[in-house]
């Protein structure tokens, strides 16, 4: 049974047992992302995440950390967001106290030792060169300054060249010591633990994190009256666009039937989108919509690799089938159809130990509450065919509509027209 626990300093521990698998997965998860950042120290975030694995006066070297998991085969790596920063071990759960102390180990006693720092300097700006030159993977970040501007959420959260140049590690230390705190972090793990025994070793090992208030992000400016494009030239084979509009936040109960409708437009194989722009008109390799929901922002978004010629008619076709949505009542049968896939797709995710840790930590973090499968699954059900009606008449206004094209275009003229609704 899932439990949490919360210790004096603000800790919070959460243990999931989980009897039917042999491995267990170690999560820590901080209120460290790049909505927490400043202009100049864009990035910060991220770069710490990376200097986690450089070296701690236990192992003091890149390869000391990494030794200490491959030995046994274990699954490891961190992950930067917008709101949170993450570190996991996963392993044969009889190994469950290496994976403990290697998490606790780098995210409390990472030494951030200079030279590295100098190194990885090198490795970032590579990285944001190769996210820079793959177009399904900058589209996104296309996505993000054209729905949020010049604000925290809408930078890359890697940063750009000139603010990781800039980092020092007085940055890098002065940042662990205001977000990587105890009232800020969760602690997770879940799979073949005993979980009374498994509590008491977590709270052991973070027993030195610091009990500091953390600093809190700036809130994010939203404000449009009128549809946006955003065009970045690029002489390309083909069109990656980023169609969508302004959503619902974590706490709105509407982001249920936003999540629903990302579903039925372009969340599996059958949905309409997938079926219309792909195997009907042959547009497309790859189109997908999904529904982002954080705790102070949230959006709806259709992505898609169309023909450079035919950009223009995937954008129409997009904005059609939002339009049905929108004035049409969707059936029960085709409703009943993407509940069942949403709540088959997440049954067989939480089968995995690592999935379940970043399922409740990611809840507990973002929202202090942790909704369970079945209680998420009730949420679910509860979303009548009038509710998607309702929900895309609000979401679909022609003054939320978003644009970002990415491809061999200068003319605004070309999509700008087309999104009305």
């Amino acid at each position: 049974m899932l439990k949490k626990t919360t210790l004096k300093n603000g800790l919070r521990i959460v243990t999931i047992p989980q009897r039917s698998t042999r491995t267990v997965t170690v999560l820590v998860l901080v209120g460290a992302g790049s909505k927490y950042e400043t202009k100049d120290k864009s990035g910060i975030s991220h770069f710490l995440e990376h200097m986690f694995f450089k070296g701690t006066k236990k192992r003091p070297t890149p390869l000391a950390v990494a030794e200490a998991l491959d030995q046994v085969g274990g699954q490891y790596n961190a992950f930067t967001g917008e709101d949170y920063t993450g570190y996991y071990a996963k392993v044969d759960s009889s190994h469950f106290d290496l994976a403990l102390d290697w998490v606790a180990d780098i995210f409390l006693r990472s030494v951030l030792p200079q030279k590295e720092i100098e190194k990885e300097k090198g490795v970032v700006t590579e990285e944001l060169h190769m996210h820079r030159d793959n177009p399904a993977l900058h589209i996104g970040d296309l996505w993000s300054k054209l729905l949020y501007g010049d604000q925290p959420v809408g930078w890359n959260i890697a940063g750009n060249e000139e603010s990781v140049r800039s980092l020092s590690r007085n940055d890098l230390q002065e940042y662990m010591r205001r977000q990587y705190v105890a009232s800020n972090t969760v602690v997770c793990v879940a799979g073949n633990i005993r979980q009374k025994q498994a509590t008491e070793k977590m709270r052991a090992a973070f027993a030195s994190i610091s009990a500091h208030r953390p600093a809190l992000k700036a809130p994010v400016r939203e404000a449009q009256r009128q549809p946006r494009l955003l065009l970045e030239w690029r002489k390309t084979n083909q069109t990656n666009i980023a169609l969508g509009v302004r959503g619902y936040g974590l706490e709105d109960h509407r982001r249920f039937a936003q999540y629903l409708i990302a579903v039925v437009l372009g969340g599996m194989m059958s949905s309409r989108l997938f079926v219309e722009v792909r195997e009907k008109l042959g547009l497309a390799y790859d189109i997908s919509t999904q529904s982002e929901n954080d705790p102070d922002t949230g959006f709806l978004l259709t992505t898609a690799g169309v023909k450079n010629d035919s950009a223009s008619k995937a954008v129409q076709v997009i904005l059609k089938e939002y339009k049905k949505l929108k004035t049409k009542l969707i059936s029960g049968a085709e409703l009943t159809k993407a509940k069942e896939y949403e709540k088959g797709k997440l049954a067989l995710q939480l089968e995995l130990s690592n999935a379940k840790a970043s399922f409740y930590a990611t809840q507990e973090l973002l929202r202090g509450e942790m909704l369970t499968p079945e209680r998420l699954y009730d949420k679910i059900n509860q979303v009548t065919p009038g509710d998607i009606k309702a929900v895309a008449r609000d979401l679909f206004a022609p003054e939320k509509l978003n644009l970002a094209v990415l491809g061999p275009y200068r003319k605004e003229s070309a999509f700008l027209p087309l999104l009305k609704i």
